[in-house]
């Protein structure tokens, strides 16, 4: 009788252990991030970025809400994988949108940035925020 007692708790403990695996993120974009992206500093703009993975596909969203706009060109490149020394080096971000600027004109923008901080949970994203032939910077939180 102690025999099964003690073989059912181990199971249950075993099971309990890998029950936070279920609940990991699936992939290291994928959430709502928020920050700011500016031309030149002091003349910052707010942004929210929203990221899906569906196990296949990629997907972003720029200003989720009433005035969204779904990125194009989205893409991240981990490090190479043959060197283990590069395993926690920043992971590349690219993605494109075409935005309407306040008068309704479409502008585009190009968004290069490094995905840091890969094995925390406070992970964030810095890079290179292009309006036209403008280049600012931007920096970006995981929520």
């Amino acid at each position: 009788m102690q025999s099964r007692i003690f073989r059912l708790i181990c199971i249950i403990t075993v099971l309990a252990l890998g029950a936070p695996a279920f609940a990991q993120w699936g992939h290291p974009l994928k959430g709502s991030w928020s920050g700011e992206w500016w031309l030149k500093k002091g003349e910052e703009n707010r942004v929210l970025l929203d990221f899906d993975w569906d196990g296949k596909t990629l997907k972003g969203i720029l200003n989720p809400g009433t005035d969204n706009v779904t990125v194009q060109n989205l893409s991240l490149q981990p490090p190479p994988i043959n060197n283990v020394g590069k395993a926690m080096d920043p992971w590349l971000l690219h993605f494109d949108a075409d935005v309407k600027d306040a008068s309704g004109k479409v502008v585009h923008y190009v968004i290069d940035g490094k995905l840091q901080n890969l094995g925390s949970y406070n992970r964030f994203i810095t890079g290179t925020w292009a309006v036209g032939n403008q280049k600012g910077e931007f920096k970006v939180v995981r929520n």
